[in-house]
């Protein structure tokens, strides 16, 4: 339209205003992030919300980790490609499932902590979400099978690792076993379904899976472990109510924080300190390098007030734990581990 032809505006018609923290909350309710909106009426997006996939980006970038640590990986258009697929599957498929599942069993607790989540809110039927359930897990195997066999397995170990992982999620949100009662196993299992799980997937698909790389993952997976005690925070009082053993039930929410802080800072320092006893200096000295930024956000804030700044510590403080996944990972494969 050009200049001569100005739009003037119909006093009749009312300005629409957006709030900007009205559009805050939407965008949290869709990541499924603490702090959401009520009020989501589309299926589809309340199905997203559903598989938090704000959950899905530590997966994904567990993959490209055990990508880096086979040393096999190269920049072909097929093994970007096949890394993609894993990405898909450990992320959308797989941690949607673990996430809806752990919703369908978490929907008591959430109608006290979280009450604008899809199933306590009633924006979704118990029906539609045993659906979702069961398509996201059936797709996830499925694709894991597809996988092994691009790969070019002799043995599934994508498949059996896709339903080992589905395994962890169910016991670790169903009844009886519940492991998120207990605070001590349930967030090892999620800091391990976090690391361990997908550096496995994707060391197994570019190159053999052996025991080293198993112990280690599983040792950096109790860094992990103190990253699931800092989502503890955020249900404390409901998981006080319904008598669940959390951390920040059992010791205290300032205890629990420095045990959360030491679990993290220490098994980082750890696997620096192995990286240095095979030789690779470079990478031990980058590990431990990007451990001082977190220690730094620890004591601005998650250590001042856990139950006020648990997201802003992990928005700070995690991309510098994660690229330490990455360079750990490179170490690795250097390393030919």
């Amino acid at each position: 339209m050009s200049e001569s032809s100005p739009i003037t505006p119909d006093p009749n018609q009312p300005e629409a205003i957006v709030n900007p923290g009205d559009r805050s909350a939407k965008t949290r309710q869709l990541l499924g992030m603490k702090g959401a909106a009520p009020g989501e009426t589309s299926i589809w997006k309340i199905r997203l919300q559903l598989m938090k996939p704000i959950t899905w980006i530590p997966l994904i970038w567990g993959v490209v980790c055990g990508a880096a640590s086979s040393g096999n990986y190269t920049w072909s258009l097929e093994n970007v490609l096949k890394a993609a697929a894993c990405m898909l599957l450990s992320g959308p498929l797989l941690t949607g499932y673990t996430q809806t599942l752990n919703d369908f069993y978490d929907r008591e607790i959430d109608a006290i902590n979280e009450p604008y989540r899809p199933i306590p809110s009633g924006a979704i039927s118990v029906p539609q979400v045993a659906t979702q359930i069961i398509t996201l897990f059936l797709g996830g195997i499925a694709l894991a099978f597809v996988l092994d066999l691009w790969a070019g397995h002799d043995f599934p170990n994508v498949t059996v690792l896709a339903l080992f992982g589905s395994f962890i999620a169910f016991i670790y949100s169903a009844p009886p076993l519940k492991l998120k009662q207990n605070g001590w196993l349930g967030n090892y299992a999620l800091g391990a379904s976090y690391i361990a799980l997908p550096w496995w997937a994707g060391h197994a698909l570019f190159g053999q899976l052996n025991w080293k790389i198993i112990v280690i993952t599983l040792i950096y997976s109790l860094a992990g472990l103190g990253i699931a005690i800092v989502n503890d925070f955020k249900s404390v009082e409901g998981d006080r109510q319904l008598g669940l053993q959390s951390l920040p039930v059992m010791f205290g929410v300032d205890k629990a924080a420095w045990i959360c802080v030491v679990m993290i800072d220490v098994f980082q320092g750890l696997i620096a300190a192995y990286l240095v006893s095979i030789h690779e200096n470079l990478y031990a000295a980058i590990l431990a390098l990007l451990i001082i930024p977190q220690i730094t956000f620890q004591d601005m804030y998650f250590l001042r007030d856990p139950l006020k700044n648990d997201v802003k510590y992990q928005a700070s403080a995690q991309p510098f734990l994660v690229l330490g996944m990455l360079v750990a990972g490179l170490a690795l494969g250097h390393a030919g581990i």
